[in-house]
C-alpha cells in the first residue's frame, strides 16, 4: 500500500484511445514527471478536473514527447481506489502505451498486480469484499442477464442483507458475553425468544438466497442445454436452425458427430450454452463409444435436455421410455415420472429437465406445433423453430425484479452453507439451555461467516484468489 502502482486500464492493442491509471501516495508526484501541461503541472490541478498534456519521457540530454492526451486527477479519498489517482489517456498505440508505463516506472511506480486497484478499494473502505467481486463479474457481463446480476451485486445486493443480520447478531452477541460478567448473579440481559425468532428468521433467510444460487449461476453463464437423441434424429441441423448458421456437420450418415460442439445463443438477454452430442447407441467403434461417454458426461452437468426424436419413426411413447432408460444412468434412483415433467424453474431442478423434440413433422405429415413438455418442428424446414425458442425461455423465470438478491458466487454459496450450519448449532444450543459461554463462541462464528463474504474477516490468500482473477488495470 505503501507503493505506487501503475498499469494501463483499457484492453491491449491498437485503437483510439488508452487509458493509464497510476494510484497511491507518489501518484501525482510521479505523473509531474511525465505530464507537461502548458500552464502548471498536475500538483497544480483541482481533484476531478481533466487538462490537455504532452506526455514525455526521459532520453538522454532531453525529453522525448511520446503522445498528447489529457490527464484527469482524481484525489484520495474521492477516487476509485481511496488514494490519489491520475488518469493518461493517450492513443492506443501498443507502442506508445508501453514507453508512457516505461516513464511512470522509470519515475518511480511499478506495475500493478492483476485487481490490485479495486484490491486497494476494497482495503482503503471503498467497498466491500463481495462488491469488489462484482466488479469482476461486472466486467465479464456479456448479456443483459449477467450484467443486471453484477451491477446488483456492486450497488449492494448481498452485502445489504448480510450488514442488517450481522447488526442483529452483533448486539445479541454483546448482550450474551455482558451475561459472562456477571455470571455470579445468574441473570439474563438477552431475550433468549428474541434470539430464537432471529435465528429462524436467519435461517430461513440464508436457506432461500442459498436456493437462488443456481438460477444465479445460470444467468450468469448461461443456462447450458445438451441436444441428445439417437442418431441421425436432426440434432445437428436443429443447433444450425437455432444460431441460423451452419456450424455443425450435418449428414444423413448416422453417427457423424463423434464429438461434443458447443455454441451460444442469447434470447431475451439471457444466454443458452447449446452442447451437440454424439448420438444415443451402443457404440459401433471406439471412437464413437468415446463420444457417447462423453454425450453422457455433458448430460450429468445440463440443466436441460432437448430429447430429440424422428417423428416418422417413433412416438412420443417410446422416446420417453427411451430419455427414462439414460436418465437412470445417470441417476440410478430417478424416475420416468421426472421424464414427463414440463419445463421449471433452474432453482428448482435437481434433475435435468427435459423438453421432447419430435423432429422431421414434415415427413411424418404432421404440422409444427407444441404441448406442454414437447415441440413438434422440422429442423431442416425450419417449421416450429419460433415453438421451440418459446420453450426454451420458459426454462427460466422472469427476471427478479429490482429488490430481489440473487446469488451467483460459489465462494458466497459455500460460505453461506456454514454459516447456515452455525445458525443451527446456535439455535440447538438455545434449546438445549446451554450456557452463555457456548452460545456466545457459536454467535462468534456466525459473525466470522458473515465477515468472509462482506471482508471484515479475510486470510490473505483468499484476497490472493479472489483479486487473482482480475485483469491488470483493474
Amino acid at each position: 500500500m505503501e507503493d505506487s502502482i501503475c498499469a494501463t486500464a483499457t484492453p491491449s492493442g491498437s485503437g483510439g484511445i488508452s487509458v493509464v491509471r497510476v494510484s497511491g501516495p507518489q501518484a501525482v508526484k510521479i505523473a509531474d514527471k511525465v505530464v507537461r501541461c502548458r500552464r502548471g503541472g498536475v500538483a497544480d490541478m483541482a481533484s476531478h478536473s481533466v487538462r490537455f498534456a504532452a506526455f514525455v519521457a526521459a532520453g538522454g540530454a532531453a525529453e522525448e514527447v511520446l503522445d498528447e492526451g489529457v490527464v484527469t486527477l482524481f484525489r484520495a479519498p474521492r477516487s476509485y481506489t481511496g488514494e490519489d489517482v491520475v488518469e493518461l489517456a493517450c492513443h492506443a498505440s501498443p507502442y506508445i502505451v508501453r514507453r508512457l508505463l516505461s516513464a511512470l516506472t522509470d519515475a518511480g511506480a511499478r506495475m500493478a498486480e492483476p485487481g490490485e486497484f479495486t484490491k486497494r478499494a476494497f482495503l482503503n473502505g471503498k467497498m466491500d469484499l463481495s462488491q469488489a467481486e462484482a466488479v469482476a463479474d461486472l466486467i465479464a457481463s456479456e448479456n443483459k442477464a449477467s450484467h443486471d446480476l453484477a451491477w446488483r451485486q456492486l450497488r449492494g445486493g448481498v452485502s445489504d442483507e448480510m450488514a442488517a443480520l450481522r447488526a442483529r447478531l452483533v448486539e445479541f452477541a454483546a448482550l450474551v458475553e455482558l451475561e459472562l460478567d456477571f455470571s455470579e448473579e445468574d441473570v439474563e440481559f438477552a431475550d433468549r425468544q428474541a434470539l430464537r425468532a432471529l435465528l429462524d428468521e436467519a435461517g430461513a433467510r440464508v436457506a432461500a438466497l442459498r436456493r437462488t444460487f443456481a438460477t444465479g449461476l445460470a444467468l450468469k453463464e448461461g443456462v447450458p442445454v445438451v441436444l441428445i437423441g439417437r442418431p441421425n434424429a436432426g440434432k445437428s441441423t436443429l443447433l444450425n436452425a437455432l444460431l441460423r448458421e451452419e456450424r455443425a456437420l450435418v449428414s444423413d450418415i448416422p453417427g457423424t458427430t463423434r464429438d461434443t460442439i458447443e455454441e451460444v445463443w442469447e434470447c431475451a438477454g439471457v444466454r443458452y450454452r447449446f452442447i451437440d452430442t454424439a448420438g444415443l447407441r451402443e457404440g459401433r467403434d471406439e471412437v464413437e463409444r468415446m463420444g457417447i461417454r462423453r454425450t453422457v458426461e455433458k448430460m450429468r452437468t445440463a440443466r436441460a435436455w432437448l430429447y430429440l426424436f424422428d417423428a416418422a419413426a417413433m412416438t412420443l411413447d417410446e422416446a420417453r421410455a427411451e430419455a427414462a432408460a439414460w436418465l437412470r444412468r445417470l441417476e440410478p434412483g430417478a424416475s420416468a415420472a421426472t421424464v414427463a415433467g414440463g419445463s421449471a424453474s433452474v432453482a428448482a431442478m435437481s434433475e435435468p429437465r427435459i423438453l421432447f423434440v419430435a423432429n422431421k413433422v414434415d415427413a411424418a405429415g404432421r404440422a409444427a406445433g407444441r404441448d406442454a413438455d414437447t415441440v413438434y418442428l422440422s429442423a431442416r424446414e425450419r417449421q416450429g423453430i419460433d415453438l421451440l425458442e418459446g420453450a426454451l425461455r420458459e426454462l427460466l423465470p422472469p427476471m427478479p425484479d429490482g429488490d430481489t438478491v440473487i446469488l451467483t458466487n460459489a465462494r458466497h454459496y459455500e460460505v453461506l452453507g456454514r454459516l447456515a450450519d452455525t445458525l443451527d448449532r446456535v439455535l440447538a444450543g438455545l434449546n438445549a439451555n446451554l450456557s452463555g459461554d457456548l452460545l456466545a463462541q457459536d454467535i462468534r462464528e456466525a459473525l466470522r461467516h458473515i465477515g468472509e463474504i462482506t471482508g471484515e474477516v479475510y486470510p490473505d490468500e483468499l484476497l490472493g484468489t479472489i483479486f487473482g482473477r482480475f485483469c491488470i488495470g483493474k
